[in-house]
């Protein structure tokens, strides 16, 4: 599936609307988790190594979802797995993993991310593929799901002869950066005045 991303449903980089979050918390919440000018350089450099993996990346996330019923449960209506809808969310879920690597983290990437948020929680799920399915996703999930997608990506990293240190540090960067995606996209959870 080799798909551009002007070509991907749903995918409105750079057309949505403004973050409540400020380029100035971003880099307050950046200092925070410790992401560096080596770690924007490991990352860009983890993206060299995922973008041609992102569909087996993938995989191994859905794979992960389709193997837990309270997982999968997002992406259905009436206990059953709406293929249509995973299949939307694949794209743009593939495409993720190349702007979080490739991207900077400039005003318009933030404004993204505030759009994923809002197409996790009540006020947007469903909306963009026009789908039933679970109204929002649970907040313990986007928390504990940092781990998996974490965890999963070390080994592909390694795939094409990097030293174990150059593994760590792009592995370390991946970390960060999805601890900095998982924390804006709990902005609409939280009550206002206390993100």
């Amino acid at each position: 599936m080799d798909t551009t991303a002007s070509e991907i449903k749903g995918y409105d980089y750079g057309k949505t609307a403004v973050s409540p979050v400020s380029l100035q918390e971003l880099e307050l919440l950046k200092a925070t988790v410790l992401f560096t000018a080596a770690d924007e350089e490991n990352l860009r450099k983890a993206g060299d190594v995922l973008t041609e993996q992102a569909e087996a990346v993938i995989d191994i996330w859905y794979e992960l979802v389709g193997s837990h019923p309270h997982l999968l449960f997002y992406f259905s209506k009436n206990n059953m797995a709406n293929l249509e809808y995973l299949t939307a969310v694949r794209k743009r879920f593939v495409q993720w993993v190349k702007d979080i690597c490739h991207r900077p983290f400039d005003q318009t990437w933030l404004n993204y991310q505030y759009e994923i948020a809002l197409r996790h929680h009540k006020i947007k799920k469903n909306k963009t593929d026009e789908i039933e399915a679970a109204p929002f996703v649970h907040y313990r999930y986007i928390i504990t799901f940092i781990y998996p997608i974490t965890a999963t990506i070390k080994p592909l990293l390694a795939k094409k002869g990097h030293t174990p240190e150059e593994v760590e540090a792009m592995h370390q960067a991946w970390f960060k950066a999805v601890v900095l995606t998982a924390t804006l996209m709990t902005y609409p959870y939280v009550r206002a005045g206390e993100f």
